[in-house]
């Protein structure tokens, strides 16, 4: 194939996967303006309670991510037993990942006031989480179906899907946090019931697909049947993923807790801008799906030249989603960020000033940030997932994280400064990332010619 061939390959399979992802961020954004309307404690809320949600979330997930690479080369091999038994075995993971984590859901507040944020803050919160946090079980096993039909090239019915969760999501949180068509007005509690019904919703539709649609895989047949032998690999290829996802939204998770330090103020244009970011970023991570898909069919078939030219033409369709938003962050930030806010808000203006301001430094990170998921899908593509977790640790943990700390406390440049540390992780992630899959992973997995394929 032609790279003209490899790009084409890669917006047929990646469009609808950036579109569900831009539907499921909907999800989140939602949550944002309306609790924004409602009022700005319930947005410092909801982004502190979003953050640790979505630290178990992505931990999680990690399962769900192990079975797309998975199912992509069992499918390339015409082995279809196996499609079902990785598949299912991710769903058991996922329950087991949910079940644990709902302690840590039910006392959030003692998590929270242990990294030192607000009382009041903090029970907001776990208002909010001691309800979304049931939603866990059903987002968990939602991703992993949604990886199983990635990997089977169904990404039309993910799309749609989670286009209609967001629809769900609008309706339940326009009528139960303002108390509208005769429902109750109940604020963050009404956020959190209908998060857990939009989740609810997305996994029962991608279910009764997989079921009536593919049925040649019956996937749900002897679902109470544990395979212990498809378990422990499914494990050993998702629990990487998921620390090394810990890892990147730790540092967003600090820098969260960071912002939470200098006020409510702070946190709140952090939020707002953490979203316009994670829009950005929902483009790559449909691409970083294409490139984990497009190259563990490669790896199956050991054909070195076809990951290569499906490696390329992804990074230069994300190289060029980054180039826009830098353009869109740097030219109407204001904008942007007045969307999330009502005009009569008393700290409206302070708001959309220290946004502006986050907004060009995440102007910055937008093309590191690109770089770093899409190494991580390569990578995942040719099954390599321990290396990247080390280096995921060392770049957001060792040096975001304590960067962001110093930059924005010891030299006192505040929000501004904290932000300027997830730049430095980002990058240092990007770079070693991808260095790891051009000039180590690809060599040792493919070698020179179509040799027998070696674990990185």
């Amino acid at each position: 194939m032609t790279y003209q061939s490899h790009v084409r390959a890669s917006l047929v399979l990646g469009l609808p996967l950036i579109g569900g992802y831009l539907a499921q961020f909907a999800i989140g954004l939602t949550d944002t303006v309306m609790l924004g309307w409602y009022s700005v404690e319930a947005l410092a809320a909801i982004t502190l309670a979003g953050t640790y949600f979505y630290i178990l979330f992505l931990m999680g997930a990690g399962f769900a991510w192990a079975v797309m690479p998975m199912v992509a080369a069992f499918h390339s091999d015409d082995d279809e037993t196996n499609v079902r038994r990785c598949t299912r075995m991710g769903l058991w993971l996922s329950m087991m990942f949910s079940a644990v984590s709902m302690p840590l859901m039910w006392w959030s507040k003692s998590v929270l006031l242990v990294f030192g944020q607000a009382p009041e803050l903090a029970g907001d919160a776990q208002e909010y989480l001691r309800i979304a946090g049931w939603g866990l079980f059903p987002a968990l096993n939602m991703m992993v179906l949604r990886s199983y039909l990635a990997a089977l090239e169904r990404t039309n019915v993910v799309l749609w899907m989670t286009v209609l969760s967001a629809v769900v999501n609008a309706v339940g949180n326009y009528a139960l946090i303002f108390g509208h068509w005769g429902a109750p007005e109940l604020g963050l509690s009404g956020a959190a019931i209908t998060s857990v019904m939009t989740q609810a919703v997305a996994m029962v539709g991608m279910g009764l697909y997989s079921v009536h649609v593919l049925p040649q895989h019956s996937l749900f047949r002897r679902i109470w049947r544990l395979e212990w032998d498809m378990l422990v690999r499914v494990l050993r290829l998702g629990f990487p993923i998921g620390l090394t996802h810990l890892s990147e939204v730790s540092l967003f998770a600090a820098s969260a807790m960071m912002m939470g330090w200098l006020g409510t103020i702070p946190l709140a244009a952090h939020g707002i801008a953490v979203q316009l970011a994670t829009a950005a970023f929902m483009v790559h991570m449909g691409l970083s799906n294409v490139a984990t898909i497009r190259v563990a069919q490669a790896f199956a078939q050991q054909d070195k030249a076809f990951a290569v030219r499906a490696a390329t033409a992804v990074i230069g369709l994300s190289l060029a989603v980054a180039l826009v938003t830098i353009l869109v962050f740097l030219i109407i930030p204001e904008t942007l960020i007045a969307a999330f806010l009502e005009s009569y808000e008393p700290a409206r203006e302070e708001i959309v000033l220290l946004g502006i301001g986050l907004l060009a430094v995440a102007a910055l990170f937008q093309l590191v940030d690109g770089a770093q998921v899409l190494a991580l899908g390569l990578l995942r593509g040719i099954q390599d997932t321990r290396g990247p977790m080390f280096i995921a640790a060392l770049s957001y943990v060792i040096v975001g994280i304590p960067s962001s700390y110093v930059l924005g406390f010891v030299v006192d440049m505040g929000g501004i400064g904290v932000w300027l540390g997830l730049v430095l992780g980002l990058a240092f992630a990007g770079v070693l990332l991808m260095f790891r899959f051009w000039g180590r992973g690809i060599k040792l997995i493919f070698g020179p010619s179509t040799a027998t394929p070696v674990r990185v």
